[in-house]
């Protein structure tokens, strides 16, 4: 359960609570910004009446009109009232361990309920308590229930002015307008180009083509094999256009069944099918104004691209079940690993879709070729990891940068994120050596030839490992060979040897290297 980017979720948030007045409305949409971003399968904000004191549900993500009727009737949910009474916090790692749910969990027949967690936090404003918000979380651990639960405390009080009383609400909705400058200022400065890692001539090349379509309303292809940063590029052209003031949708096609993809980009209306238990506005909605991300496009399915299609002729649409034609002004950028040109051959991808959508294609390479940027993307990776989990990274050994030159990487970026995370939680002390890598770069296969002549036995195993001792111990001491043998337990005539074998610059080390 990724949360993705927190940051662009809350700055979504604000930007909706923005456009209305806290109306029940304006709290069903953060939910929904809410529940997509997140993966809540229900969530509800609860309020208490001004007049009566009474705990009521304003919006819900989730549940159905029986079930709202139901908590309404006996005065909202037990959980919101025990938040809004004692103005904490709540939360559950196990449903099935609370009595409270046990009915529910009963009563729904589906045993993976109970494996959900629960998360109940209060809205809280100047004048004190005024609701609370609870969502369902997928089944997590304990670092990620504590994340999301300080993610949806930080939406709650985001939520909180919409309900203040009405003489606040002017201060309020500044203070709110503010915070979405900081937030949009603090993503245009996150996807500049000049921020994203790279060097390398390939990477260059995607800056440059960056900075020429960003200004632009052109319709973006991007493509490249599997987790080379396609989102990332796409973001980078969003924050960088005249679109920025508007939403960034992104809408992973792979992930969605073919039959609820139609409903996720275009929307249904209540009763269009079975579960349609009120309108819903699709992504195409969300993104007006903005940018509409649509990751792995070559999925579409037939029915789906002649939509697609006729959207971007037209730009407009029907929600499903619907007839009113909805007009939205959306700038389309589209990815994929596929290879569109074969599917349009077997007639699996429409060709005049493809034409339209293939208007500025951006080319990602794959990391192997921009192994000069690894080291910078290593050290990247390991130092936002080390500062997630709360500790430090001091540096790489040249063994492990070895390694992680050499390694074909499959799996791209998206794998060397991986790997660095695994080091820095390997790493006793901040020193990420190559043993501290996952398995797959030490066993890789010898026959690959991106892999430099690595065989990957034993002996390369150990030779790997004793530079890196010998280059460590030099640079604890600064040079001075006699100290690092002693150090080493070998001879000054073996470290002597091994630092000429290994063509190790002793005397950098001397000249200010830090121990």
């Amino acid at each position: 359960m990724d949360v993705g980017n927190p940051l662009h979720l809350l700055f979504e948030l604000n930007g909706a609570l923005l456009d209305g007045s806290g109306s029940g409305d304006h709290l069903t949409r953060a939910l929904e910004i809410l529940g997509r971003g997140m993966d809540l399968p229900r969530a509800l904000v609860s309020l208490v009446d001004q007049r009566s004191g009474r705990l009521g549900i304003a919006a819900s993500r989730g549940l159905s009109d029986r079930e709202r009727d139901v908590l309404d009737g006996a005065g909202g949910d037990s959980m919101a009232r025990n938040v809004v009474t004692s103005g904490e916090a709540l939360t559950l790692p196990r449903l099935g361990d609370s009595p409270v749910f046990a009915r529910r969990i009963a009563a729904a027949n589906d045993s993976t309920i109970a494996d959900r967690a629960f998360v109940c936090v209060p809205i809280e404003s100047a004048v004190g308590v005024v609701g609370a918000l609870g969502a369902e979380l997928l089944p997590c651990d304990a670092q990620t229930l504590a994340a999301h639960t300080e993610l949806l405390t930080t939406a709650a009080s985001m939520i909180a002015w919409s309900v203040r009383p009405a003489r606040g609400d002017a201060d309020e909705r500044q203070r709110l307008l503010e915070e979405n400058r900081r937030l949009k200022d603090e993503l245009k400065e996150r996807f500049r180009p000049d921020n994203i890692v790279g060097n390398a001539r390939p990477m260059r090349e995607v800056f440059d083509l960056i900075g020429r379509v960003s200004a632009s309303a052109a319709t973006v292809m991007i493509r490249g094999e599997s987790g080379v940063g396609k989102e990332l590029v796409a973001q980078a052209i969003h924050w960088n256009s005249p679109r920025a003031q508007g939403p960034f949708v992104c809408v992973n096609c792979a992930a969605l069944p073919k039959d609820l993809l139609e409903s996720e980009l275009f929307g249904h209306e209540k009763g269009a099918f079975t579960g349609a238990l009120a309108r819903r506005r699709g992504r195409f909605e969300i993104a007006a104004g903005g940018t509409l991300f649509l990751d792995e496009v070559g999925d579409f399915p037939p029915a789906t691209q002649v939509l697609f299609l006729r959207f971007l002729q037209e730009r407009v649409f029907e929600r499903v079940g619907g007839n009113e034609t909805i007009r939205a002004d959306v700038r389309i950028i589209t990815a994929t690993n596929r290879n569109l040109e074969e599917l349009v051959k077997s007639g699996n991808f429409r060709e005049d879709l493809y034409w339209r959508l293939n208007v500025y294609p951006i080319h990602v390479p794959p990391l192997r070729e921009r192994s000069t940027d690894i080291p910078l993307l290593a050290e990247h990776f390991a130092q936002a990891s080390a500062e997630r989990a709360g500790t430090t990274v001091k540096r790489l050994t040249p063994g492990a940068v070895e390694l992680l030159t050499s390694y074909p990487w499959p799996g791209n970026v998206r794998e060397l994120e991986n790997a660095m995370e695994r080091a820095v939680i390997e790493s006793p002390d901040g020193v990420l050596r190559a043993q501290h890598l996952p398995p797959t770069l030490q066993s890789a296969d010898a026959s690959d030839p991106t892999t430099h002549g690595r065989t990957g036995t034993l002996a390369d195993a150990v030779t790997r490992l004793e530079r890196d001792l010998i280059t460590e111990t030099l640079r604890q001491t600064r040079g001075n060979r006699a100290a690092a043998a002693r150090r080493l337990a070998i001879t000054e005539r073996q470290m002597g040897l091994r630092v000429e074998r290994y063509s190790i610059d002793w005397r950098a080390f001397r000249r200010g290297a830090d121990a």
